[in-house]
């Protein structure tokens, strides 16, 4: 299925600002959670690992809400690269500036609401400002394939015809015929006894006409329930090819070797790259930094600077000489000497120097659909999209509750982000390594030697002539 030439403007800029506000009110809060972690370690006096699975679950997978914003992020993304080619990467850029625009706001709004109306009261008030989400979803207008027209309402006895995908009508409907002949079974056993000579005068008496319509609308219902029941084979059917084909597509997408390596980078960047916006609150808390230290909150100049990185890399993600996927590998790698680095900050000035850094380099998420759809194709981005959104859910979840564990074993951070730097640079590498054009080029020089080892024959005998 080809979809119809994006516009690279129009109504597309109606998308972006509805993806915009989208991921602003879906994402603000959720990555905001290091505000609430504290107070949710205060309220339940449990350790730092069991505590993080709260914030991890709500951004990661799990509740219903880290659902719904899966879902709706992987909504977001894909309509905007449908409806812009040579402009992608700006309006990708744009849009995930909402996530981070609503960590900046939501971090020092939350701290706001919990002052004035305490934990619950809080969540009460984020969660009503999320249901203006619904007004953003009736923008969005997805962009139609050019080979299809908007479907027609399908009556019921219409559907068996539409619904033969398999090129058996024929043989269906002489199955579900075969049900129906056996209504007349009585009538050739009539006629076989009439043949034999074996009847008897009753039989030729007229039959009662109540006897009439009675069997008349007992051939009438099992006709119904014939087609019916063939349009629920049929129904079922396609339903099978469908599950069949995304199998067999997810496979094929496996095969890729750059898909497969960024699937586990985005799952070990996940792992390790998001518990310091969770975490650098109560990192400042350990490294007795005071709150009243603190111009800005750590968690928001995180947000700032990941709205500003987004924007940059999106933006140099649309120059052609620039490869985004290597420019994606150089970002993870750049993370993870500052998650490094992390331990031996003691002050707020380098916490904010650092959190401004990973901030920054959170930014590549603006790219990361773009190096998606380079790698498999717009055909099969929300396919793909999906299920790389499952493993960087999944690494959500388990990052920071593996920190903290960490440091309820060390009591220290320093060995749980020695641990989160090693995942990324990891991810980073297996990506760089799956991403080098030698791999392939080798390959494809592999069965040329023979041709120019019968050039060598040729010249030295002509040399011995």
């Amino acid at each position: 299925m080809e979809f119809k030439k994006p516009p690279d403007g129009g109504w597309g800029w109606v998308i972006v600002l509805a993806s915009l506000f989208t991921q602003f009110l879906c994402y603000g809060s959720p990555l905001a959670v290091g505000v609430l972690y504290i107070e949710w370690l205060d309220a339940f006096g449990e350790g730092k690992g069991k505590t993080a699975w709260v914030g991890s679950l709500a951004s990661g997978v799990g509740l219903l809400a880290s659902l719904g914003c899966g879902l709706l992020y992987t909504a977001t993304v894909t309509i905007t690269c449908q409806y812009f080619d040579s402009r992608r990467g700006l309006a990708l850029g744009l849009i995930s500036t909402g996530s981070s625009i609503g960590l900046f706001i939501y971090a020092a709004l939350q701290r706001l609401l919990i002052e004035f109306y305490g934990l619950d009261g809080c969540l009460l008030i984020v969660g009503a400002l999320a249901l203006n989400i619904l007004a953003c979803g009736s923008l969005m207008r997805p962009l139609q394939s050019s080979d299809c027209t908007l479907p027609e309402k399908i009556a019921l006895e219409n559907v068996p015809g539409r619904y033969s995908i398999y090129n058996e009508k024929e043989k269906n409907l002489e199955e579900n015929i075969n049900i129906l002949e056996k209504t007349y079974r009585g009538e050739e056993t009539c006629k076989s006894t009439l043949a034999s000579g074996d009847w008897k005068p009753e039989s030729l008496l007229p039959k009662n006409p109540t006897t009439m319509a009675h069997t008349k609308e007992t051939e009438t219902y099992k006709k119904k329930v014939a087609e019916r029941t063939y349009f629920c084979k049929q129904l079922a059917k396609r339903k099978w090819q469908l599950y069949k084909n995304y199998c067999e597509e997810t496979v094929a997408l496996f095969k890729n070797k750059v898909f497969s390596a960024l699937f586990i980078a985005i799952f070990l960047f996940d792992i390790g790259g998001f518990p310091p916006s969770l975490l650098m609150e109560d990192v400042a808390r350990s490294s007795n930094v005071k709150e009243e230290e603190f111009p800005m909150p750590l968690i928001s100049i995180i947000g700032i600077m990941t709205a500003v990185g987004k924007l940059i890399l999106g933006i140099l993600a649309d120059f052609k000489w620039i490869n985004t996927l290597y420019l994606y590998v150089a970002t993870l790698i750049i993370m993870s000497l500052a998650l490094c680095a992390i331990p031996f900050a003691k002050s707020y000035v380098t916490l904010a120097l650092l959190s401004g850094i990973l901030g920054f380099l959170t930014g590549n998420w603006s790219i990361f659909p773009y190096v998606t759809t380079k790698t498999v194709g717009i055909e099969k981005l929300a396919h793909a999209y999906g299920i790389l959104m499952f493993f960087a859910g999944l690494g959500n979840s388990l990052g920071p509750p593996i920190v903290g564990w960490f440091y309820d074993w060390t009591h220290t951070y320093d060995i749980a982000f020695y641990f989160s730097g090693f995942c990324v640079l990891l991810g980073g590498f297996i990506l760089l390594l799956a991403a080098l054009p030698s791999w392939d080029t080798c390959n494809k020089q592999l069965p040329k030697p023979a041709p120019t080892t019968f050039l060598y024959k040729v010249a030295s005998n002509s040399s011995n002539v």
